[in-house]
């Protein structure tokens, strides 16, 4: 219709441009029907309106008009070109279209390839997101249906199967209904493919660098909760924490770091078992575990190595403590102090979660720490002890040496005086003066023992075996050069290693006060409470003061510590001087 119009059109258009226009410009009219129709519909029509063209020009107007004849060196060459015109114009047209087309298909495939990376390429579960991706190809492909999947998957009569590679690797499967166009197959396999193969791969990538970091991330976190929690367990052995509370520190951090699992600290005892001295909780309580069976505690005790247990339903014969608490797996790691296995750090658990394959290298690092609080205690304790006994020895050879005096030189000086006396009365009255100088030799034995009766009260004063502690400081503050006051609350006999020991303190420190701090008044406060012994010395002198300088504070501070007590000397310079002591009475 529209080529008959075009026709009818330009027929009309010539009728008054016969007398004024050639033949040959006149037909150039139809070419522009014939370019139109040539253009929308193709080759077919486009000759058919060339025919039609050339014979509405012969019949209308190329004279004699209304009637045809035909010439053939005339018509045939109108409708050659005509024809030419035609196909010509036609197959351009269709190279444009098909050019569009192909844009067309290729923006289309461009913006499908974006969306698809939108979303493969952001999301946290590629798997989940396979299904919406290829239902939104099929959308934009036309598509009845699509499916990509991460298995090999081969097609059949109903799907056509498009593997997609990653060099050799496989990386999954695009499939297609099997009854598209042979082209529409060919433009996936050609183009749609590479482009989910590149996403893919890109995705895989991306997931596997987002794990890693997340892996990375979880392990640095892991590591410095760990770092954070050895600095505590550290801290406490650096204060000289007492053993229970560092193992009970450790199991609680192991708690913490390990997550779901319980951790136990262990002691190795000569009977041939294990003692449980923290962690596991409410589930284990006061529990002995036998060395004989096959469980980790035993493991350790044989090999002095770190070892597990990952399911002990397969164990050769599981200790029965272990079967009667439910541990499934185990791994265990030696407490070696000073080279000598002590005990075992255990991490057990109660499901079928295993234990990482990390955890040994884990428990090592606190069981370092373990072994370093109890070292540090058993040092501390050779040194009390030997403190102990260096004090003790000291207070023997003291009181030996009151003895010796009491019952040996003041006894002979007592004899040689009385001899003297005996001697002054038998000599005759003519003798006067040698009387005068045996009387002054008697004078000086009398000094003499004097003096060593107040050496031998000064070694052990007499009075604190009569009255105790109270009795034996009000006698230092009665002899002392400058004022006291005194305010006592000692309501019982302390023991002698503590009486002995506040008795020289406050001895020294008046010492002090009336030698070297130029005081006017000492306050001696002792109170004897529960389980402590507190006793304070100040005095109103010029301070300066120090342990580092005064070698009998020194000696002073050596016996409070070999009790377990703790002295601290306070003299700011021109503000006196304050001795604090602090002995635990129930501690020798």
């Amino acid at each position: 219709m529209a080529a008959v119009a075009f026709i009818a059109a330009e027929t009309l258009v010539l009728f008054p441009l016969r007398e004024n226009f050639p033949t040959g410009a006149r037909a150039v009219v139809y070419l522009c029907g014939i370019l139109f129709v040539s253009t929308l519909w193709g080759a077919g029509l486009s000759v058919a309106t060339a025919v039609a063209s050339a014979f509405a020009f012969s019949f209308f107007h190329i004279p004699p008009y209304g009637v045809f004849e035909f010439a053939a060196h005339r018509d045939l060459l109108v409708v050659a070109l005509f024809i030419v015109t035609g196909l010509l114009t036609s197959k351009l047209a269709d190279l444009a279209r098909s050019g569009a087309a192909e844009a067309s298909e290729r923006r289309r495939e461009a913006d499908l390839a974006a969306e698809l990376a939108r979303r493969m390429l952001c999301t946290d579960d590629l798997r989940s997101e396979l299904g919406p991706a290829a239902q939104r190809l099929a959308e934009a492909l036309e598509l009845r249906s699509a499916a990509i999947e991460f298995d090999a998957v081969p097609g059949d009569e109903r799907r056509a199967a498009f593997p997609l590679h990653d060099g050799t690797s496989r990386l999954g499967t695009l499939l297609v209904p099997a009854d598209l166009p042979n082209h529409t197959l060919e433009r996936l396999r050609q183009r749609v493919a590479p482009q989910l193969e590149s996403l893919l791969c890109a995705a895989r990538d991306r997931e596997a660098i987002t794990d890693s970091l997340k892996a990375s991330r979880e392990e640095s976190t892991r590591l410095m909760e760990e770092q954070v929690a050895l600095r505590r367990v550290a801290t406490l052995v650096a204060h000289g924490a007492s053993p229970t509370d560092v193992f009970d520190a450790v199991t609680e951090e192991l708690r913490r770091t390990l997550g779901p699992f319980h951790t136990a600290l262990m002691r190795y005892e000569p009977d041939g078992t294990a003692i449980h001295l923290a962690g596991l909780g409410e589930a284990s309580g006061p529990m002995s575990v036998s060395l004989e069976g096959d469980s980790v505690v035993g493991r350790v005790f044989r090999t002095r190595r770190p070892t597990r247990i990952d399911d002990y339903e397969h164990a050769a014969d599981p200790a029965a403590a272990v079967r009667g608490l439910g541990i499934r797996s185990a791994a265990g790691v030696p407490v070696m102090v000073q080279g000598c296995l002590w005990g075992v750090a255990v991490v057990v658990s109660f499901t079928a979660e295993p234990i990482p394959t990390a955890t040994e290298a884990r428990l090592t690092d606190f069981t370092d720490l373990i072994a370093t609080a109890i070292a540090n205690a058993e040092s501390r304790a050779q040194l009390a002890a030997s403190r102990a006994r260096i004090v003790t020895a000291t207070d023997n050879a003291r009181r030996q040496l009151e003895r010796d005096l009491h019952d040996g030189a003041l006894q002979r000086v007592v004899s040689l005086g009385l001899e003297l006396s005996m001697i002054e009365a038998s000599m005759p009255p003519e003798l006067d003066k040698y009387k005068a100088q045996l009387s002054h030799t008697a004078q000086g034995l009398n000094g003499v023992f004097e003096c060593l009766q107040e050496v031998s009260r000064g070694i052990h004063p007499a009075i604190m075996a009569k009255g105790g502690l109270g009795a034996s400081i009000k006698w230092l503050a009665r002899r002392s050069a400058i004022p006291v006051e005194l305010h006592l609350n000692i309501d019982r006999q302390l023991p002698e290693h503590t009486e002995v020991a506040a008795h020289y303190v406050v001895s020294e420190a008046l010492a002090n006060a009336a030698k070297h701090a130029r005081a006017t008044m000492v306050h001696v406060n002792a109170e004897a409470e529960a389980a402590v012994f507190r006793l304070s010395i100040q005095d109103d002198g010029i301070g300066g003061a120090s342990l580092s300088k005064e070698s009998g504070l020194i000696s002073l501070q050596d016996r409070v510590e070999a009790l377990g007590g703790h002295m601290e000397i306070v003299s700011p310079v021109g503000h006196g001087t304050a001795v604090l002591v602090k002995i635990p009475i129930n501690e020798v």
